[in-house]
């Protein structure tokens, strides 16, 4: 299967604060990939880089094949790769038709309505509250609505970093429901965060692990992960150890 986003070597951070240590990871075009970690791993600071908020230190990122690591994020945007924000992005004072409006400034005049009506096809929600103020939703419409407007950006690679918060659990059901939907009939390629671990594996065609900022173990069967019972313990207790083998293995390399 074809490579849709390459991360190689990547490290980054705040200020002096190192948060990824020489990552590398890979996600298959077409695919749902879940990055699980406990908090702290780099797992947001990993999209931040790959959308172009944030600059690596050292490293690269691939899109489809291109060297991006310099891009700026509306070249990105251009290119396909499009980010969701924790808590999505809409403006509060606008209906959801303006709302709309906003997110098809991007696309030729001719294409804007037809754009519109694709994303009301996939979130009838948004025609039921066409005239109500975004500031007025309630919080699943309102990630149903930035969501929307990220798919009028028209995504290959979709990067979501919590698309489930502070919603409640049929709510966060129903939104990663919809990222399933949107990966299998319409092919996106999805870099998901997640902070409700077994939804995300149960959505995930491939699960990978990050502790502290570096790779920590992948498999392409999440379901068995969850079929391990007592998952926190297997999870975590895992990817630790994994990690500590790997630094070792550095270590050896080194001497």
């Amino acid at each position: 299967m074809t490579t849709a986003l390459r991360i190689e070597k990547l490290r980054a951070g705040y200020v002096k604060k190192e948060i990824l240590r020489g990552l590398s990871l890979a996600v298959k075009q077409g695919e749902i990939a879940a990055l699980i970690g406990p908090n702290g791993a780099g797992k947001s600071t990993l999209l931040k880089v790959v959308a172009g908020l944030l600059s690596p230190w050292e490293g690269s990122v691939w899109l489809d094949g291109k060297d991006i690591t310099t891009l700026p994020i509306h070249q990105r945007v251009q290119q396909g790769l499009v980010y969701f924000m924790q808590g999505g992005e809409v403006f509060p004072s606008l209906t959801v038709k303006e709302n709309l409006e906003m997110g098809t400034l991007t696309l030729p005049k001719a294409e804007r309505q037809e754009a519109m009506e694709s994303v009301v096809g996939l979130f009838p929600v948004l025609k039921e509250n066409w005239h109500r103020r975004a500031g007025l939703l309630s919080g699943g419409q309102r990630q149903a609505l930035a969501l929307g407007m990220v798919l009028l950006k028209r995504p290959k690679v979709l990067l979501l970093d919590e698309p489930s918060a502070g919603l409640a659990p049929k709510l966060a059901k129903d939104i990663l429901s919809k990222v399933q939907e949107l990966n299998k009939h319409l092919g996106i390629t999805v870099l998901l965060v997640e902070q409700r671990v077994r939804e995300a594996l149960q959505v995930a065609h491939r699960a990978i692990a990050l502790v502290d900022g570096t790779f920590a173990g992948e498999t392409d069967e999440p379901a068995r992960w969850l079929a391990e019972g007592a998952l926190d313990a297997f999870f975590f207790g895992r990817a630790k150890q994994l990690a500590l083998s790997a630094e070792q293995g550095v270590k050896a390399d080194a001497t």
